[in-house]
Parts: C-alpha cells; structure tokens; sequence
C-alpha cells in the first residue's frame, strides 16, 4: 500500500516528492510529552534541527493536546500518532490533527479503522509472517518494532530478499551507532529514535540543545534522504 499524506488545515506542512512518511527524513523523532505545554517549543525545534516528521507516542494523558498543538502551531512540523493500539485511538488522533499513525502491533480491527482513517499509517511488525500478512491486505509500509529486540539489521536484511515489496521504520533501540546500518539497508525507509530528546534537555525545557541534537542527526544521515 502507497499511503499519500493528507493536506492538513490550514497550512500545509512540506513534505517528500514521493508522498510517503517513510521519506520525509531519514530519522523520525519519537516523543513521549508529560506536559502539553512542552510540545509546540519540543516541535519548533525538532523542525528547525532539519527534522519534521515527529511522531507523539500515546503513553501519557498529555498526548492528544500534544498532538492538537503541534498541528495547530507548527505547520512546518508532519506530527503523527504513535503506540495506537485500539480503533477509538485511531479516531481521537486524527480528530486531534495527527497526520500518521504508527502501532507497535496490529489486528484486523486496528488495520481496518487505520486504512478508514485517510491519513497514512505504519503497523507494527516483528516477523515474516506478520509481514506477509500485511502484504496480503496490501500494506508495504511498516513498523519493525522492537528493532534491535526482535533481530536488528541482520534480520531486515534477511527479508528483504523474499519480500523486497516491504518498506520499514526501524524502532526500539536504535542509536547513532547504528542508525547508519539500518539507513543503509534497502528495505529501510528512515529510523524512528529518541537519541535527540534527552530527558534531561526536555525537564530543562533547553530547546536549543534538542535542535542541535536534532541537526546533527538530520545532518549525519542526509545521505539516505529518499
């Protein structure tokens, strides 16, 4: 499935010649906000860093607000959903202005309101028959999560010959270490991380330290830009 983003209102946010969240830059902020407050100079500086697709975990009460600000306030910022795991989250991000959503698993009721939704999405996967499975339903666009648990590199680059229609974000685990070799691999679109948003930086509300942070990893893997 070739997921096109939404235009959302009222201004558009930039976003890749091929229409595909896995493209919008190579490393995808994952952001868990405790304090909705935080989100609009949280996403002013990940976008000015060089890093506009963020993705706002559900994991605190804080995170629909998170999401409604963002998409309100920072129009250069592709903000998404993530940890969406029931059908009614589906409904409350994209009311909320998520533009993506992301699930660290799927079901079939999950999928179904996902594909509903109108916005793209990336279901989470960890094996080859959760691959295939979405492949039958006609996904290509996924999750591996958790990335570096469930086998890594090694493990996406075995896929990628039997089921080469299959396009990843890599997350859980990864670090600049290793961003570099999961970036590198074909099947790989961009990586999801949190190595940008210390929590110590957050606490401080030192957004300057978190847009340099996220400069240099937009700058170290601009070559894997798609």
């Amino acid at each position: 499935m070739t997921s096109s983003l939404p235009s959302p209102s009222p201004a558009p946010a930039p976003g890749p010649a091929s229409g595909s969240v896995l493209d919008l830059a190579p490393v995808m902020p994952v952001v868990v906000v405790t304090d909705a407050a935080d989100a609009v100079p949280l996403a002013r500086a990940l976008v000015a860093g060089g890093l506009p697709a963020i993705e706002v975990t559900l994991r605190t009460p804080a995170a629909l607000d998170a999401i409604r600000a963002i998409a309100a306030e920072v129009p250069d910022a592709v903000v998404g959903a993530g940890t969406v795991i029931t059908p009614a989250q589906v409904a409350d991000t994209v009311a909320a202005g998520a533009r993506f959503l992301v699930s660290p698993g799927w079901t079939d009721g999950l999928l179904d309101a996902m594909k509903a939704s109108g916005v793209p999405f990336l279901p989470g996967v960890s094996t080859a028959s959760e691959v295939v499975a979405l492949l039958e339903r006609g996904v290509r666009e996924m999750k591996f999560f958790p990335a570096q648990a469930a086998g890594g590199t090694a493990y996406l680059r075995s896929l990628a010959g039997p089921l080469p229609q299959a396009r990843f974000c890599p997350t859980g685990g990864i670090a600049p270490d290793c961003a570099a070799e999961y970036l590198a691999l074909p099947n790989v679109g961009c990586v999801g991380g949190t190595w940008m948003l210390p929590g110590d930086a957050i606490a401080a509300k030192d957004w300057g330290r978190i847009e340099s942070l996220a400069r240099d990893a937009a700058t170290q893997y601009a070559q894997y830009a798609r």
